[in-house]
Parts: structure tokens; C-alpha cells; sequence
């Protein structure tokens, strides 16, 4: 079945494609194993074309942007990886309407937005993912999230058909949609509703910001950033180091001494470390404050 994908793929030039491909190499984490076939759409038309021959030849598959937010194990993955990248990173701009394909860098997006004096995405300004992963995460910082700005969102679901969804009917809640149980369902595309603002003051807030950032995370080093959700009103980061796990380390893994919500590859890391490390929080944290922790990153092909 890969064969024949591949060459019906090629034929009608639809993207990049690669074979076994390391997921190493599309990751925040810097690891994860092969995949089978790994392809990047060059449009949103070429994107929809994949997904139906993805569902034509029943082939396992996994979408993914820019892999900010993903552990994939170090086992090779015998499906098709789909990256949203250059072929879906258009912005329209419509008054304080934006439609944003899902392959768009957020930092990129927040900053291209607030040249045109438009506010609403400061707080994404520092988040490094694509637009796709943050409506499927609802990805927020600074008390807000993307689902203060989203109108609607362009899906794939199972069977490769295509439609719109509200804000409502993605069902967001604190670093969570309903997309999260829709596994074979694909981000296309989004509209935000922002509002007009001026350049240079957002300009200063999310340079601000950025300084924060590179003062409190430790951003030179591979990581998921967040590796855990806060158990509100409680923060991880407070709960993994008064369990005195700060600078803990499996492997070439860590949990950051900068920052104990961040687990970052020190050492040439394996994603197993990095699942072990992960799990040993839970347990640890578990035990000395009867506080479950839960991952945002997403597990992968585990």
C-alpha cells in the first residue's frame, strides 16, 4: 500500500515526500524514530489530496506542524507523518478578521499581525508551534487562550470530508479541544477575531515579554516546552520542586534547573528517557502531594 500512495503521491506532485524519515529532525524534543513515509503538502488543496489518499489506501497516519508539543517514541512509525509547513502558512487579512493556515508559525503569525496594528495574539508571541497545534491544544498563556480569538476552524474529519467548526462545537477547555479525541481528524485552517490595536505598543509588550521568557525558561536547550498542565489552582513547576526533583535527570534527560515545569534534552536524549523522567514526576509528585499530574505534551506512536 505504501508503493502505491507513494507513486499516486509523486504523480500528481502534491509535496515533499520522504522515506523513513527521522521524526528526530521535526520535533522541539530533538527525538523520535522513523516514519515510513513523511510528506509536506505544498497546498491546502494538496493537504485535502493527501488525506484522501491517506483514507484510500487505509494507511495509519499522524499530522503534525512544527512538533513543539510532541513526544515521539524511538520506535519507527509504519504510517504516513503529514507536516503542515510551507504549503499552508497563508494569512488573509480582512479588516480584524484573519484566516491563518494551520502549518503558520504562531510567533510568526503574532508578529505579523501586530505590523498590520492588529492586537489579540501577544500572548502567543512567545509560543513556539503553528496555528494548527494551538486550536488543537488551545494553547494560551498570560490568561488567555486561542479560544478568546477563534471564530472557526476548516477540518478533515475521519471519512477525508471537509467543514467548518465553530468555536463552540471544538469544545474547548483549559489545554484541551475536541479534536483531542478525533485522532484521524485535521486542522486546515482557522479565522480570529482581533481587534485594532497600535504597533508599537504591542510591539513593546511582546518584547517585554520575550525578555521574561529567556530570563525564566530555558530556551537554548531541546524541550516541549510546559512539560505538565497546571492542576489549578496549584502549578507544576511549584509541586516538582518542592518534591525536590529540580535538575532530577534520566538518561539525557532533565527536568531544567531553570525551570522545573521544563524537561529539556541535556545529553543526546532518547524519547524513552524522556517518557521515563515524565512518569517518575508523576509518581514522585503523586506521593508527596496526592496531586496527578497531567502531560501536554502528546504522546506519540507509543
Amino acid at each position: 500500500m505504501f508503493k502505491s500512495f507513494i507513486e499516486e503521491y509523486t504523480k500528481n506532485n502534491l509535496g515533499l515526500l520522504l522515506e523513513n524519515e527521522p521524526m528526530a529532525k521535526h520535533t522541539s524534543f530533538r527525538v523520535g524514530g522513523p516514519a515510513r513515509v513523511f510528506v509536506t503538502p505544498n497546498s491546502k488543496e494538496s493537504l485535502i489530496q493527501t488525506l484522501d489518499l491517506i483514507h484510500k489506501y487505509k494507511l495509519a497516519f499522524k499530522v503534525v506542524g512544527r512538533g513543539s508539543n510532541l513526544l515521539a517514541s524511538d520506535q519507527p512509525f509504519e504510517g504516513v507523518i503529514v507536516k503542515c509547513d510551507k504549503g499552508l502558512d497563508h494569512i488573509e487579512i480582512n479588516d480584524t478578521q484573519v484566516t491563518v493556515g494551520a502549518g503558520v508559525s504562531t510567533i510568526l503569525l503574532s508578529n505579523h499581525v501586530a505590523k498590520q496594528n492588529l492586537s489579540g495574539l501577544e500572548f502567543i508571541s512567545g509560543v513556539p508551534g503553528s496555528l494548527g497545534g494551538a486550536v488543537y491544544m488551545n494553547a494560551g498563556a498570560y490568561n488567555k487562550e486561542i479560544k478568546d480569538v477563534l471564530i472557526k476552524a476548516l477540518i478533515a474529519d475521519e471519512t477525508g470530508k471537509v467543514r467548518w467548526l465553530t468555536n463552540e462545537e471544538l469544545g474547548f477547555t483549559y489545554r484541551t479541544s475536541m479534536l483531542q479525541g478525533k485522532k484521524n481528524w485535521t486542522i486546515i485552517e482557522a479565522v480570529l477575531q482581533l481587534e485594532p490595536g497600535n504597533y508599537e505598543e504591542i510591539s513593546e509588550l511582546m518584547k517585554a515579554r520575550k525578555v521574561r521568557r529567556i530570563e525564566s525558561q530555558p530556551t537554548k536547550l531541546p524541550s516541549a516546552g510546559s512539560t505538565f498542565r497546571n492542576p489549578l489552582p496549584q502549578y507544576s513547576w511549584k509541586l516538582i520542586e518542592e518534591a525536590g526533583l529540580r535538575g532530577f535527570r534520566i538518561g539525557g534527560a532533565e527536568i531544567s534547573t531553570k525551570h522545573c515545569n521544563f524537561i529539556v534534552n541535556v545529553d543526546n536524549a532518547t524519547a524513552q528517557d524522556i517518557y521515563d523522567l515524565i512518569q517518575h514526576v508523576q509518581s514522585v509528585v503523586l506521593e508527596k502531594h496526592g496531586v496527578e499530574l497531567h502531560p501536554e505534551v502528546e504522546m506519540f506512536n507509543w
